[in-house]
Parts: structure tokens; C-alpha cells; sequence
């Protein structure tokens, strides 16, 4: 059975009224038999990718603290050690995994632990694989203290199509590996700020599966 995110309910509730209201509106007031036709199959190709952009499959994780898991569903764009200025302010391995828009939007919690760190900040909608997109467009940062890790930092940031970054991550909150962390709605990125030395299990270009693909080793 297909499963839904709770965060497009509402999209997905007023697409389908939309959806069978051009159905019928088309019926009655268009004589052109390929015109209506068309209208239809558009309206029902709107609703699909709707429903594809919003589903929500169960994912099955394997938890242990010892790996790092995919937050996301995506293909991995970035590894660089790099300067992370917000929260460390000192170098770190950065791995970023890019979502399009037929990719599922869930983002999961990569490992257990305990929420330190977690902030909103407004900004520009620069396409997800921008270099300053890191930086300068709307994104959410968010810092995971783990047993074994220590604190791992996690940036859901948006793309050019997304309008909204939700973000279920509170201060001293225990979570645990694999379950919901938020939604990014309609393309996306999320980075990763592991400690230098870490053991990545993906290389560039690789697609990864969130929920349950480890990408790093203790």
C-alpha cells in the first residue's frame, strides 16, 4: 500500500478536487474531442506527480551507532573537507546528497541521539547544486550528538522549486535513527558535516536510498 506524508495532505487534497473538476469542466464545455481528451490526461498527469512527490514508502532501518545512514533519497554531489562556519567553525567532511523532484522528500534522521543544535535561517533559492547554495539559500541546521560520532551536523537546504523546509528537529530532543526528521517540498539538498577521518562507504555520483543505506563507518 502506498503511503503519504503528512506534509502534502493538503496539496494533495486540493489537486484532486482540481483534477476532477478540469475532468469535468472539460467534458461539458469543450466540443473539441483531442482538446478535452487533453485537458484530462494533463489534469491526471498533475495529480500523479503530486502523489509521487509526496509519497512516503516505509523504510526499514538497521539501527546502530556505529553508521551513519542516508538522510535522504538522492544522488551524492559533494565530498570535501571543508570549513563548516555556523556551529563548528573548524573543518569537517562534507557529504551532500542532491533530491530531484521525482526523489522522496522525507528527510530521516541519519543516526540516534540527542538534538544540540536547531536553526532556521531565510534566504535565496539558488538552484540546490549551487556552491553558495550551502550558505545563502533558505535552510535549516541542525546538530546530533551521538555516543559514538560525537556531534554530527545535518542542513536541509531548498532548491529553486522549493518554497518550504519543514523541520521537526527540537533542542534537547532524543531521536532516533531512521524515523522522520522533516520534508523538503519539490527539490532539494540536504549536506552532512561528518568528523575529518570518517569512513564513507559512497563515493560521487552514487544514489542512495534514505532510511536505510549506511554512506559512513566508525
Amino acid at each position: 500500500m502506498i503511503r503519504f506524508h503528512k506534509e502534502g495532505y493538503k496539496i494533495i487534497v486540493i489537486t484532486f478536487i482540481i483534477t476532477i473538476a478540469g475532468i469535468l469542466l472539460a467534458e461539458k464545455f469543450i466540443d473539441i474531442n483531442w482538446l478535452t481528451k487533453a485537458i484530462q490526461i494533463l489534469c491526471i498527469a498533475l495529480l500523479i506527480i503530486v502523489l509521487q512527490f509526496f509519497r512516503n514508502p516505509k523504510r526499514i532501518t538497521k539501527i546502530n551507532d556505529n553508521t551513519v545512514i542516508a538522510p535522504v533519497d538522492g544522488k551524492v554531489v559533494v565530498i570535501e573537507e571543508v570549513e563548516e562556519p555556523e556551529y563548528f567553525k573548524d573543518k569537517r567532511l562534507q557529504v551532500s546528497i542532491f533530491m530531484s523532484p521525482i526523489n522522496v522528500h522525507v528527510t530521516r534522521y541519519a543516526m540516534s541521539g540527542t538534538i544540540k543544535y536547531s536553526k532556521y535561517h531565510p534566504g535565496k533559492y539558488l538552484v540546490a547544486w549551487h556552491p553558495k547554495a550551502s550558505t545563502e539559500n533558505e535552510r535549516t541546521t541542525v546538530v546530533i550528538n551521538n555516543s559514538t560520532f560525537g556531534d554530527i551536523l545535518y542542513r536541509q537546504i531548498a532548491g529553486a522549486l522549493a518554497k518550504r523546509i519543514v523541520n521537526y528537529a527540537t533542542e534537547s530532543e532524543t531521536v532516533i535513527q531512521g524515523t522522520d526528521a522533516g520534508f523538503i517540498k519539490f527539490g532539494s539538498r540536504v549536506d552532512l558535516y561528518l568528523p575529518l577521518g570518517t569512513k564513507l562507504n559512497v563515493k560521487l555520483g552514487d544514489k542512495v536510498k534514505g532510511g536505510t543505506q549506511v554512506i559512513a563507518n566508525k
